[in-house]
């Protein structure tokens, strides 16, 4: 009788779907899960035979796959079809590729769900707005059509609002990919799919093992903290264990250990044995930046710094036509500069030695297309290599020219330094499939160029994939979370903590934090934990100061900073007495210190640094803290002072309200709330004011921002600030449910 309803309702959804107009190829197998392949007619009518290939490879991997194309003219048609896909029961979708021209959903009022982007959405559109796939694989997302793109190039282009009443967090249902070539003039993208799909055939048919990584980090980016580096190979080591036994390799690549480094990452990419590529640092559309100039203590290259620092500012001041005189002789100014400095800014030579070493120092796309590239999977960590709406972008070179690459994961816009950068990635090495990774780690702006299918071959990987989608199996979990490794104890608490209440999962999530010795556990435990807020959390984020591994040092300090609760103060001075040789963790405390109650601020410096006799140089720092804590308190009091003033010009308002979704002060909720509240302002100012406040989402305001936004819902305020207000409480709230 269940087969008979299992094969009804796979019946009723294709036949909903054939209705509308969609062209539909069945799955040739039963599977337990399902993928689609959806593409535009006209690649799916030039490259018919090669999407049919990789469907047969897909389906001898144990995947059911559709086939599905049409002349998709809007996003909303594709998601329907999938989500229809996601709900059958009998196998439900797990994923899909987008292949070719498929529209670009370009998302608006949603900054809050990238990591890093904040952008005014005053300017271009196309600018301003994130492009996202998450719109095709997050069905609980909710979503207003705005516009499609009319200028030539950016028809692809569909502008979305995020609405109000929508979940305020990523929960993917299925993951997706994006096979969409770059292309320059005269290049055919059809042609490119084609060779790409040619390729995967030909690859997948091989079983390969994770057993040789690349890992390298890229200057001006968390490399620059030796500390956060060490932490990271420490815990890629218990993520990892066998790349660090005989027979395995992994190898760890710095900035710091040549002038071009990126010479050295070039080989090691097209090393035969290569298999993943872990890639942080800055980046473009067509750059991964790699080197500065060289960090120095010796007279001679510290000259040959200026020197080229001088040049290129004064070619940048020609071009933009600035009076070079007065930008020469401010130079000469500020640095106590002769005119030799300025000497060959201009010269012919000098300006092609500048410019191959400027090209030295970077990946450009010409060093990556038809290079071939051996490694297999690669993730660039960096801002905006993925922005696949572009026509020439540089992560996709990586799978979509003449390499040996089969996917890549990158981001379409910016993206946060101090991510967790290794979260639950040792699962590739289990057999995990890079599309249900993605669905662990995806911001808006995280995507996957090629296949998401992929995985590299372990004996358990199809039960454990199976098991991660599916996810309805406890017993499974539990038992998985017994096993002595940190992957599977990660991934176990995660899954546990969406299976079971807070109250069954809380205190093993904080017995694993204290317990565990594997630093991606605790870290996992950690973050698991702080969608409770409850006092296991609390026990563990006064606890997370002490940690061996940096990065829960560093994270400790962005929660502490987002509470603003007096009750960690004491926690956040300590940081400088025990962590003030970790760089990005010191910043932080740094930044965060301007958040905290001055007074107690100053209590709890007197009591650990100015009175710590074990302390060097007490005195002084508490000296240069109290300072900055007075610094600090006189441009809160100016900038309260102009958003509370009536009579102050609007814009300066604005730009002041805009301020703080960065500048999170909690002591100003109360007059932010008043101001959101008030029919005297103007209906603008009230909205900026809401959209601050969504930002406070672990704020010890939360809930009088809550209350405050119910009373606006209440009210007779407009429409436009009753939506932003059920927006703003929809995030504040949704926190404690991103599970």
């Amino acid at each position: 009788m269940k087969r008979t309803k299992s094969i009804l309702g796979l019946f009723f959804v294709l036949a909903s779907l054939q209705a509308l107009g969609q062209e539909i190829i069945q799955p040739s197998i039963k599977s337990k899960t399902t993928f689609a392949i959806v593409v535009d007619q006209n690649t799916y009518e030039a490259a018919k035979e090669e999407i049919k290939a990789y469907k047969h490879v897909l389906e001898n991997d144990g995947l059911g796959t559709y086939i599905i194309y049409d002349n998709w003219t809007k996003p909303d048609q594709i998601r329907e079809i999938l989500r229809k896909l996601y709900k059958d029961k009998s196998a439900p979708l797990e994923g899909t590729v987008l292949v070719g021209k498929i529209p670009i959903p370009m998302l608006r009022d949603a900054q809050h769900l990238t990591s890093a982007f904040k952008m005014s959405q005053k300017i271009r559109w196309d600018k301003s707005s994130v492009p996202s796939d998450r719109f095709y694989d997050d069905f609980d997302l909710q979503f207003e059509y705005l516009k499609q793109d009319t200028t030539k190039g950016r028809e692809l282009y569909h502008y979305y609002s995020l609405k109000a009443e929508s979940p305020q967090f990523i929960g993917m249902d299925i993951y997706s990919a994006r096979i969409k070539p770059p292309i320059k003039e005269g290049e055919s993208m059809t042609q490119k799919i084609k060779d790409y799909l040619t390729k995967v055939v030909r690859l997948r048919a091989q079983r390969y093992v994770l057993d040789d990584m690349v890992v390298s980090t890229g200057h001006g980016y968390n490399s620059n903290s030796v500390n956060a580096v060490l932490g990271e190979a420490i815990a890629l080591k218990s993520q990892f264990p066998t790349l660090f036994k005989p027979g395995g390799s992994i190898k760890f690549l710095n900035y710091r250990s040549q002038e071009f480094i990126k010479f050295n990452l070039l080989s090691e990419l097209k090393r035969q044995t290569v298999d993943f590529a872990y890639m942080t640092g800055h980046g473009t559309p067509t750059l991964q930046l790699m080197n500065g100039y060289p960090e120095t203590s010796s007279p001679q290259p510290s000259m040959l710094n200026v020197a080229r620092y001088i040049r290129s500012k004064m070619r940048s001041a020609k071009e933009d036509g600035r009076d070079l005189d007065q930008v020469k002789e401010n130079f000469k100014k500020s640095l106590g500069l002769s005119d030799k400095w300025f000497e060959d800014a201009f010269d012919p030579k000098s300006i092609e030695q500048d410019s191959i070493y400027n090209l030295n120092m970077d990946i450009q796309i010409s060093d990556i297309k038809d290079a071939g590239i051996q490694a297999k999977l690669v993730y660039i960590n960096s801002c905006l290599t993925g922005s696949f709406h572009l026509e020439d972008y540089l992560a996709g070179y990586y799978p979509f020219s003449k390499n040996e690459n089969i996917t890549a994961v990158a981001n379409s816009v910016g993206v946060l330094q101090d991510l967790y950068p290794s979260e639950l990635m040792g699962l590739l090495g289990k057999g995990y499939r890079i599309g249900n990774w993605l669905k662990h780690i995806a911001y808006l702006e995280t995507h996957i160029l090629g296949d998401p299918t992929f995985y590299f071959h372990t004996d358990g990987a199809k039960a454990l994939n199976e098991a991660t989608v599916l996810n309805n199996n406890v017993a499974y979990w539990k038992k998985l979370l017994k096993e002595d490794d940190a992957s599977f104890q990660a991934l176990a608490l995660e899954k546990l903590s969406q299976l079971l209440s807070e109250k069954e999962v809380s205190p093993i999530l904080r017995s694993y934090y204290f317990n565990s010795h594997y630093e991606s556990v605790r870290m996992q435990a950690f973050q698991l934990l702080s969608h409770f807020e409850n006092k296991d959390y609390f026990e563990v984020l006064h606890a997370a100061k002490n940690d061996s591994y940096e990065y829960i040092r560093r994270r400790a300090v962005y929660d502490l900073t987002d509470l603003g609760a007096t009750d960690f103060i004491r926690d956040l001075i300590q940081f400088y007495i025990l962590d003030a040789h970790s760089e990005r963790v010191l910043y932080r405390a740094r930044w965060a210190l301007q958040f905290m109650d001055p007074v107690i601020a100053k209590q709890e410096i007197n009591l650990q640094i100015r009175e710590n006799k074990a302390l060097y140089g007490g005195k002084e720092l508490a000296d240069k803290l109290e300072k900055e804590i007075d610094y600090n308190q006189a441009k809160l009091e100016k900038l309260k002072k102009i958003i509370t003033d009536r009579s102050a010009a609007e814009k300066e308002r604005l730009s002041e309200l805009t301020s703080l979704r960065l500048y999170r002060h909690h002591s100003l909720v109360p007059e932010m709330i008043n101001l959101a509240i008030s029919n005297e302002e103007s209906e603008l100012l009230r909205i900026t004011v809401l959209e601050a406040l969504g930002w406070y989402t672990l704020s010890y305001q939360r809930n009088a921002i809550i209350e405050g936004c119910e009373a606006i819902l209440k009210s007779d305020a407009p429409d436009a600030v009753k939506k932003e207000a059920l927006k703003t409480k929809n995030r504040i709230k949704g926190n404690s449910h991103k599970l």
